[in-house]
């Protein structure tokens, strides 16, 4: 064990021990703390020197890390907030108890909020600052499984409604509901950040701290000392995402950022490290990483036994046992704490002879004891040049005695019996009668009582009421139509890709007067890939110390600069990292009323295959910007094969309801989308995202046609139709991104070598195409007596004859997705597989979406309907160099 001492003295005397702490403490007395670190200091490396090999530990003892005498005065009226603290925990479990009592297992949780009730009530008495016309406020990350104290706090405070807490779990009853965690989809006026998913606040609470700085930085707003504070549980820290990014955290230098791990040493199956300490394990990983680590343990009563303990004995007892152990002790009578923990030593148990066993078994730990919060908490916010974690020991479940108090069981437990409520009632002194008790009402004190007065007096001294979201950003006012003009007249034959056309709009987006300083490029170590490199100099990369050398490029035009007002978020290689700093920028214009727009772009293979989870987050939070998946399709990305080649993310993209996915092939069709996106989210304040496609392929673009914008938005146009108007062999052909162009070439050879007269449409978003379809369906099924909606797909294929052939470079379902709307069978071609190391030609072959394909799609259409001999079909497809032995991509 890390904190475990050697019981081997290597003929060391007690007494010459005694000596040195002796002399320590002289120091300490004499001189302060600062002098006793130095020779401590000086001490250890004059034993290096000497070839002394002093065992490292990043862990400090098992104890409080602010002593007693450096304990501040709680501020406060303690007894006060006592009672108020137990009314909200009263009141959090009325809520989650009367919900199974109405509907059997609706579920909810007890017993995180009642591990971190005061860790919560400390803050918000004393912490926490709201969001005023004056002061941006803090950031608070509440832990999702406490969603009941935070509700019941509000109920209090008068925001909620008894209603709304008996409908706790039913938001669709009448007069609402409360969601089951932090949701601001579903409560945007209550709730900021979604939390219940877990590990992603943490990383999301780094980078929002970093952002809150970057917008200083760049002059976006005021600099201010609000804090970011993130509330998470130990067991959370097991996903990689909540210690990902902590060395970011401290080498930012974030002191805006505070974490509260709520060291209940539980998760929802038993012990967090059953056989190990997880707090000296967090106390490592974060001192390692250079934060400011304060550890609260123990309460208050345990200050007068510490102090008798002159020896250090019992500091080194607090280290020998494992978490297991404690957990034991947690759930164990007093007497039994004296002997198998006290009993370790006779000199132990002497600390504690005066004590009664009632008294030992009610040892409070720190976490629970406001005054040792309170110091924490201060400490915490007056540190400066690094992010601070508090490690604060709790029980989980604390307070429901038998019904699960520290028991493994104590995550699941939603219902008490009579007994174990008359129990909780008389613990917290609620003034409740057994027999009213027992019904579990919500109890709040009159309106002009001590306790009402106080808890709103304490949050009007701190600016008003917390958790609360509002929208004060301001809506834009261009339209931005010659800013995108250009890229509607086309590349004048010139080759570029669709990701260079990006970058030319985003070059032109960034000196916009109105929308340039909004600009927030985010890139996670790509931007040569993408060709955004010339950004590098004329808005320079993000850096809060700015830029301390000389780049090895710096002789070049497209050098590597760094500059602390620079623009872009080069976020290295963490698309998880990436993807916060797009949550953080893309909610700004509520989190600080400013309307950033965050351009995130990355390998589209590795955005929702890789970060679906912060994907959804983001939605769930009402994130704007935009999305874009580079060197998209699984064919466009010669040579990279299976792991980097995308063809799933547009079907990844299809469970979103409010992220708008489109697959361009033109440069006028992204700017369309783009100039759109700005105004319905940044304009008309629409709470929707984009997930554009980009691909690395060059071709020359078009010029817009005439009267396709609405097409473009809408999913699907007829880009060129035949100009065979004759012909009685009929095709309508369907591409999407670079596959567009492949289905231009089929056109060409279906009408030159077979006598077929087809339209090539451009369809730019199958997921826009199938929600219009379903609420069309959904509407008629709905209103059967009015004229029935017809879907955008039926409308423009209503004069459209012949065969219907689509393909793209994702998966066969997107295009079959929506063929129910078509009017006649549709022949789906998509790339279903495993991708390949090959160039694009070859791999179009391999998966069968080429201009080959399709036309041997086309005339297979046509021979089914009986429209052409099987020997055209037989001939084409020897003519056209198809194997059709060739293996199947969807499992070679």
């Amino acid at each position: 064990m890390d904190n475990e001492t050697s019981t081997q003295h290597h003929g060391l005397d007690d007494v010459e021990v005694q000596e040195w702490l002796e002399s320590l403490d002289s120091v300490l007395e004499s001189s302060g703390p600062e002098v006793a670190a130095e020779i401590l200091e000086r001490l250890r490396a004059h034993a290096t020197v000497e070839g002394i090999d002093l065992p490292f530990t990043a862990n400090t003892p098992y104890a409080n890390t602010i002593p007693v005498r450096l304990q501040p005065l709680f501020p406060g009226d303690q007894e006060l907030e006592r009672r108020i603290k137990s009314l909200i925990r009263w009141n959090a479990l009325a809520m989650v108890v009367r919900a199974n009592r109405v509907e059997h297992n609706i579920g909810g949780h007890i017993s995180t909020y009642a591990s971190a009730a005061t860790l919560y009530e400390v803050g918000f008495n004393h912490f926490f600052r709201a969001r005023t016309e004056e002061f941006e406020g803090d950031t608070v990350y509440f832990q999702g499984h406490a969603a009941p104290g935070i509700y019941a706090r509000a109920f209090l405070e008068g925001r909620l409604s008894a209603q709304q807490l008996e409908n706790f779990r039913r938001e669709l009853k009448p007069g609402g509901g409360l969601s089951s965690y932090p949701h601001p989809w579903l409560m945007p006026d209550f709730w900021e950040f979604p939390t219940v998913s877990m590990g992603l606040s943490p990383l999301m609470a780094i980078y929002q701290a970093r952002f809150n700085r970057y917008l200083e930085d760049r002059g976006l707003k005021p600099v201010t000392d609000a804090k970011v504070w993130a509330f998470i549980g130990d067991g959370e820290t097991d996903e990689p995402e909540s210690l990902g990014a902590i060395t970011l955290a401290s080498r930012e230098k974030l002191d805006n950022l505070i974490f509260v791990v709520n060291c209940n040493l539980q998760r929802l199956d038993g012990p967090v490290r059953g056989n190990g300490q997880i707090i000296q394990e967090l106390e490592s990983a974060f001192r390692g990483a250079r934060w400011n680590v304060i550890k609260v343990f123990w309460g208050s009563e345990w200050d007068p036994i510490l102090e008798r303990d002159t020896e250090g004995l019992l500091v080194k007892r607090m280290g020998e046992l494992v978490d297991g152990e404690y957990q034991k002790l947690v759930v164990s009578s007093g007497a039994y704490v004296r002997e198998h923990f006290f009993g370790s030593d006779p000199r132990l148990l002497q600390l504690v002879e005066p004590l009664p066993d009632e008294a030992l078994r009610r040892l409070r730990l720190g976490g629970h004891d406001p005054r040792k919060v309170y110091a924490a908490y201060k400490a915490a916010v007056d540190h400066k040049g690094s992010p601070t974690v508090i490690l604060a020991r709790t029980i989980k479940g604390y307070g429901l005695g038998e019904a699960g108090e520290g028991k493994n069981v104590t995550h699941q437990q939603k219902k008490l019996n009579e007994d174990e409520l008359r129990e909780f009632r008389s613990r917290f002194g609620i003034p409740l009668s057994d027999e009213d008790c027992i019904e579990v009402p919500f109890y709040r004190p009159a309106e002009d009582s001590a306790e009402v007065q106080y808890l709103r007096a304490r949050r009007e001294a701190l600016g008003g009421y917390v958790p609360k979201r509002s929208v004060r950003s301001k809506p834009i006012a261009a339209d931005h139509d010659e800013l995108f003009k250009e890229f509607f007249e086309g590349s004048d034959g010139r080759e570029v890709s669709t990701t260079m056309a990006y970058v030319g709009m985003l070059r032109k987006m960034l000196r916009d007067p109105e929308i340039g300083k909004l600009i927030v490029p985010i890139v996670p170590d790509e931007a040569r890939t993408f060709g955004m490199e010339s950004l590098f100099r004329t808005v320079g990369i993000y850096s809060s110390v700015g830029q301390r050398y000389e780049p090895v490029d710096v002789n070049t035009l497209l050098y590597y600069k760094e500059a602390r007002d620079g623009q872009i978020l080069e976020e290295g290689i963490t698309e998880a990292g990436s993807m916060a700093s797009f949550i953080a920028a893309g909610s700004a214009y509520a989190t600080h009323g400013i309307n950033t727009i965050p351009f995130f772009i990355y390998y589209s293979m590795f955005g929702f295959q890789r970060i679906a989870d912060f994907i959804w987050a983001a939605a769930d939070m009402r994130t704007r910007g935009f999305l874009l998946g580079g060197t998209a399709g699984r064919t466009t990305l010669s040579g990279e094969g299976l792991q980097h080649q995308d063809g799933n993310s547009h079907v990844l993209a299809l469970p979103v309801p409010n992220l708008r996915a489109y697959d361009p092939a033109f440069a006028y069709e992204l700017a369309v989308i783009l100039q759109d996106g700005i105004r319905r989210m940044y304009k008309d304040g629409e709470s929707i995202f984009y997930y554009i496609t980009l691909m690395n392929e060059p071709y020359a673009m078009p010029p817009m046609p005439t009267g396709v914008k609405d097409g473009i938005l809408k999913g699907m146009y007829r880009y060129r139709a035949s100009a065979n108007k004759k012909s009685k062999l009929r095709a309508q052909l369907f591409g999407s991104g670079s596959i567009l162009n492949e289905a231009l070439r089929a056109q060409e050879i279906l009408e030159e070598k077979y006598g077929v007269a087809a339209d090539v449409w451009s369809v730019t978003s199958y997921k826009a195409l199938y929600t219009d379809g379903n609420e069309a369906e959904r509407c008629n099924r709905l209103h059967p007596a009015e004229k029935p909606h017809v879907p955008y797909v039926t409308q423009c294929l209503s004069d459209a004859p012949g065969v219907l052939v689509a393909a793209s470079d994702y998966l066969k379902t997107l295009p079959n997705m929506v063929s129910k709307w078509m009017p006649r069978r549709l022949a789906g071609l998509g790339t279903d597989g495993f991708g390949r190391s090959e160039g694009r030609a070859a791999l179009r072959d391999f998966f069968e979406v080429d201009a080959r394909f399709i036309t041997i799609a086309a005339l297979h259409e046509l021979f089914t309907d009986g429209k052409i001999e099987r020997s055209i079909l037989d001939k084409a497809i020897r003519d056209l160099g198809i194997n059709p032995d060739k293996p199947n991509p969807v499992v070679s």
